[in-house]
């Protein structure tokens, strides 16, 4: 714990600097950064009445003072960050200051074309200047892409040595808008070195509780709460919130008897909101909180907690024994890849293997692009499996989400090697049972040499809860006395360690013929003694009878649900009378979905191949009617569901837009053919600069046949009229993220109905309602981008 945020007490930054730079008169839509060059005395005075009502910690206003936001100013945004700590300094006598960093404003990968690399450059260059113009510690905020926030995080621990605070934005569904939940964004974040972490902006105190709830409940580090001053209103073209200071403190309160111990303000919190806070929790003392000690694993969206069930690993992209994939990773055949990746989902993994060990081939850079390759595609965790540490290493950097490293085993060296990386990004290790002198023969020596690694770990800082064990499975062919003692040392590990377990069932068999019979009896029997995860193949339809049933047995599928889902309508198999040995592999390449399976699973690049391939016999506008459109609904469906998230949302959009453009290099008059169902105009409205929604909404609609017509951000009334008229446009979206730009959305509708422009407008953004968008007389609002997709087509069809 550093000297800044400590148990004993509660510890106050200040509150929304935007709210109190327009109180003092400056232009809506304006860029708040530059004020610390043009009016600094406004801005130190902002600071002087949140030092006065009670902030400790004061924010530089440096939010959007990045490479990116600031490239069309005078001002550069180092010169940016320094004068903006500077005048926070200025401020100061023992407060702290805080450099401010926000999101970058461009879509990182998958869903946009920002790589990590790029995102940590620019987020180093910030932090850099800041920590150099003397920040006392680094503030990451508004996060709403977790792999940003990674990205933010990493740069500052490797930048400076200051403390890292991280806040991420959430929606009423308790979901970042790229689909992380607050455990998911706990494991990722907490475990690469965080001092604080919590949630600000997006939600009122009120609506923010329940997702606090879950950060006091599995976060290790102080939990921080900067909420809103409740839900925006539009009042007489004027963004208001609704909620009065006592009641802000109320529910400061609230949040602090559940564990938090870091408040703050976000929109609409005057220095009023942090007086009646401090107020509100002044008599108490910070309370006393054991948050949940879980093994788990995620991806950017997804958790896996090991020891709930069993957690089947796909073992499937890994090349060992199998031909079809060294010949892919030998010729960078990624469609092979993602093709495995997809139908061990679809079988039933909930994590998987990735090995891509060929000699001949550069490892780290195959293993990057594969994990880059699965995560557009599948929202699974990944088990790394590598043997170079420079490989894992690479890996974990980029990966997205707390990943498993498979492995580390008992050799001094191995430990040496791999326990850094592991500390350093926060992952889980899976440790082998071995050690210099080989495998033991019994459970004891094999035990014994777990609880070496466990210990070994906790000397580097990592938690008991993130090493996994791997007790070996030999083949009962040539080590058959050996087979028992794998599944004696499970037992041991488990009742005397508590550390989950995993094993490669399969390898039990090797040598031995009907080789289904031997895996699918030793997992049951290793299920049985306390096996985790097992890292099997998921196609087969032995092994995953055995899991099933075992869920049922064991009383983890209740009711029976799962068993009667997957076996309600089948037979059991005629009696066979002649042994079979299974065939090495069982085919899953390119080929074998239907063109609206692969929209559906985001198969670019084969959606494009088979396209191609319908092309030859198909009417072009009958595979877009039947197929296309139908497989994008179909995901949209998915998507307000919950069952997908955005990335997988975008990577669908983009799998169609493949289609289409086959489509359309084979027709030379696109519109004559019905390929382009209109011309939408989209535009950030003016004084707002943010435009990640719009470009989402732009995607979707791409794909769905629409010529869009991107006017950009910040784009005056005057010049969406001109356009519309002169494209003769019937739709027009507006889209505004900032509270005090939506009263320009409500200028460009009049100037567009005072004008007399036929079109119908639609609205979006994160402070919108449909009480905010009837109250501007919008015609339509559209809460996310496939409402966007629905509203378009009413309007054309």
């Amino acid at each position: 714990m550093n000297d800044i945020f400590t148990r004993e007490k509660f510890t106050f930054f200040d509150g929304a600097m935007g709210t109190m730079l327009l109180k003092a008169g400056l232009a809506t839509g304006d860029f708040p950064e530059l004020n610390n060059f043009n009016n600094p005395e406004i801005v130190r005075d902002i600071y002087q009445q949140y030092i006065d009502a009670g902030a400790e910690i004061i924010t530089t206003n440096t939010f959007s003072s990045n490479a990116f936001k600031m490239q069309d100013f005078d001002h550069s945004f180092v010169d940016s960050v320094k004068k903006g700590v500077a005048v926070a300094k200025s401020a100061v006598s023992t407060q702290k200051v805080a450099l401010d960093i926000g999101p970058i404003g461009q879509l990182m990968v998958p869903m946009g074309t920002l790589s990590f690399a790029e995102a940590y450059d620019m987020f180093a260059a910030q932090i850099e200047a800041g920590a150099a113009a003397g920040a006392d510690l680094v503030l990451v905020e508004t996060m709403t892409d977790l792999y940003e926030a990674k990205a933010a995080v990493l740069a500052a621990k490797e930048i400076c040595d200051l403390p890292v605070v991280c806040t991420l934005s959430f929606q009423k569904d308790g979901r970042t808008l790229s689909g992380a939940d607050p455990l998911t964004a706990i494991l990722t974040l907490e475990g690469l070195g965080l001092d604080v972490i919590g949630v600000n902006c997006s939600l009122g105190p009120v609506e923010m509780i329940p997702i606090i709830k879950q950060f006091v409940r599995f976060a290790s580090v102080p939990v921080i709460a900067q909420p809103n001053a409740g839900m925006p209103e539009l009042v007489k073209g004027e963004t208001l919130y609704n909620m009065r200071a006592d009641d802000f403190g109320s529910s400061i309160r609230e949040m602090a008897e559940l564990g938090v111990l870091v408040f703050g303000g976000c929109c609409g919190t005057n220095p009023e909101f942090i007086r009646s806070a401090r107020r509100a929790v002044s008599a108490l003392k910070p309370a006393t909180v054991h948050p949940e000690r879980i093994t788990a694993v995620s991806s950017g969206s997804q958790t896996v907690v090991l020891g709930d069930d069993v957690a089947v690993i796909g073992e499937r992209i890994n090349p060992t024994g199998k031909k079809k994939l060294k010949a892919a990773l030998r010729t960078r055949d990624f469609d092979y890849i993602l093709n495995e990746a997809v139908n061990q989902r679809n079988a039933g993994a909930k994590i998987l293997d990735v090995n891509a060990g060929l000699p001949e081939i550069d490892e780290k850079e195959i293993m990057m692009k594969i994990i880059q390759e699965i995560q557009a595609v599948v929202d699974l965790p990944l088990q790394i499996d590598s043997t170079d540490p420079k490989v894992i290493e690479a890996a974990l950097r980029i990966y997205n989400g707390k990943a498993l490293v498979n492995s580390v085993n008992g050799e001094e060296k191995s430990m040496k090697a791999i326990f850094p990386l592991v500390k350093k990004y926060g992952a889980c290790v899976l440790g082998l049972t071995l050690d210099e002198s080989g495998i033991p023969e019994t459970a004891a020596g094999r035990f014994a040499i777990a609880e070496k690694i466990i210990q070994v770990a906790d000397t580097y800082g990592i938690r008991r809860e993130d090493v996994l064990i791997d007790c070996l499975v030999l083949t009962a062919s040539t080590q058959q006395p050996a087979v028992m003692e794998t599944l004696r040392a499970v037992r041991m590990v488990k009742e005397k360690l508590g550390a989950k377990t995993i094993l490669g069932v399969s390898n039990v068999s090797f040598g031995l013929p009907r080789r289904d019979i031997l895996n699918s009896t030793y997992l049951a029997m290793a299920l049985a003694c306390g096996l985790d995860a097992p890292i099997i193949n998921p196609l087969s339809v032995p092994m995953m009878a055995a899991v099933h049933a075992f869920r049922v047995l064991a009383n983890r599928d209740r009711d029976s649900e799962s068993f009667v889902a997957a076996y309600a309508d089948t037979r059991a198999p005629a009696v066979q009378t002649a042994a079979a040995g299974l065939p090495a592999e069982t085919g899953s390449g390119p080929g074998e979905r239907s063109l609206r399976e692969i929209v559906i699973d985001g198969l670019r690049n084969e959606a494009a191949a088979m396209t191609e391939k319908r092309l030859e016999t198909e009417d072009p506008m009958k595979i877009i009617e039947k197929d296309l459109m139908p497989a994008l609904d179909v995901v949209g469906e998915k998507y307000e569901k919950g069952q997908i998230f955005l990335p997988q949302l975008m990577q669908a959009a983009e799998t169609v837009k493949k289609a289409f453009d086959v489509i359309k290099s084979r027709i030379s008059t696109v519109d004559e053919n019905g390929l382009v169902k209109g011309k939408i105009i989209l535009a950030t409205v003016k004084g707002d600069i943010h435009d990640i929604g719009k470009n989402i909404v732009k995607v979707l609609l791409e794909n769905y046949g629409y010529q869009i017509i991107d006017l950009g951000k910040d784009v005056a009334p005057e010049t969406v009229v001109e356009i519309a008229r002169k494209e003769k446009v019937k739709l027009v979206g507006l889209s505004a993220l900032m509270t005090t730009t939506v009263k320009s959305m409500e200028d460009t509708i009049a100037a567009l109905k005072n004008e007399g422009v036929p079109c119908i407008v639609m609205v979006g953004g994160a402070v919108l309602t449909q009480e905010y968008a009837d109250m501007i007389k919008a015609d339509h609002y559209a809460r996310d981008a496939q409402e966007a997709v629905r509203i378009a087509g009413m309007v054309f069809k």
